[in-house]
């Protein structure tokens, strides 16, 4: 009866938890908080892939006088990249003998309240590593995160089924430059300039620029005292940033952050997407998991999902040759 008790305990205190599990793992990471807030993080309602619908071609444009005809051969404009749907979980598990050695219900809670706590740490700091992947982690079932989706070499690979190397699929190659020297205080604004300047379209521009330890220091030591401008949003939320041409520079390196030391990417975040399952995010998996041969008991928090992208080209990553070197030597 003591088992059936602390079971019931165990499923509403966790569910009471995972509530605001999905909302906790968006403000962990800069990139997610940004997705959030302008309403990228879209459920999916099922089937085997997530599709972002793609925007590609041109229409043709005639200039004519008078009664002149107006041709129109038909084109293909649109086109769908589909994603596979990633899954992932971490278990919540209590031994018999942890529920014999805290049987009063203050021990119950405080032995449940840590062991919790410690599964929703765990989903924030994976999710939020799960970001910079290239999706090959455990044999291919990690989501694809920035390594994929903004490569350092977009002419190769495969993302959301289109081949970024066939000819004609140019337009799903998002941007990448490696100087040909170091970046230092002295270059890294103009490196900077550079690839900015490519991912310009109208008024559309990188809203978020992302960088790992070593670039975030040389840029910031590149700026004078009068250009170091931050967003107070993101300060308030506990994101070191300063401000490049407007757009926000964040910082997610040192301990706890995942952006590579010698890499910068240059985000429009209009077309990035975190594209969760509506049953399946954050939240406690299956009914009553009671182990055949374990005197235990065991919960799911799972996630189901991935992240996509719709316009690469919009895309950019700037790195340090250095990291490169350093990579091969």
């Amino acid at each position: 009866m003591a088992n059936v008790n602390y079971n019931d305990l165990f499923t509403l205190t966790l569910e009471g938890r995972t509530g605001s599990l999905a909302d906790n793992v968006s403000k962990s990471n800069a990139l997610l908080k940004r997705l959030q807030e302008k309403g990228n993080i879209r459920p999916i309602t099922g089937g085997s892939k997530i599709l972002e619908e793609l925007e590609y071609g041109e229409g043709d444009l005639t200039w004519y006088s008078g009664y002149e005809s107006i041709n129109y051969t038909p084109k293909q404009l649109f086109s769908a990249a589909e994603y596979s749907l990633k899954l992932c979980a971490v278990p919540v598990a209590v031994s018999g003998e942890d529920m014999l050695k805290n049987a009063g219900e203050a021990q119950i809670m405080n032995l449940l309240e840590k062991r919790i706590d410690n599964a929703c740490k765990t989903m924030c700091n994976k999710m939020a590593a799960a970001v910079y992947s290239d999706g090959t982690g455990s044999s291919g079932k990690e989501i694809g995160g920035l390594a994929l989706l903004v490569a350092d070499d977009p002419t190769t690979g495969t993302v959301g089924g289109i081949n970024r190397a066939t000819a004609g699929n140019e337009f799903w190659r998002n941007k990448s430059l490696t100087p040909s020297e170091a970046l230092t205080s002295s270059n890294i604004l103009k490196n900077m300039d550079k690839l900015y300047m490519q991912l310009c379209r109208g008024i559309e521009r990188p809203d978020l620029i992302v960088a790992g330890t070593n670039l975030y220091t040389t840029f910031e030591e590149a700026l004078t005292p009068m250009q170091r401008f931050s967003d107070s949003k993101l300060a308030d939320a506990g994101f070191a940033n300063l401000k490049y041409k407007n757009t926000d520079v964040i910082f997610d390196g040192g301990q706890g952050g995942h952006c590579a030391d010698d890499k910068m990417y240059f985000l429009n975040t209009n077309y990035i997407y975190l594209r969760p399952h509506q049953d399946r995010n954050m939240q406690v998996v299956g009914g009553e998991r009671v182990s055949v041969n374990q005197d235990a008991l065991y919960k799911i928090i799972g996630w189901a999902g991935n992240m996509t992208m719709s316009n690469a080209g919009m895309q950019g990553v700037l790195i340090n040759p250095t990291a490169n070197s350093q990579a091969q030597g």
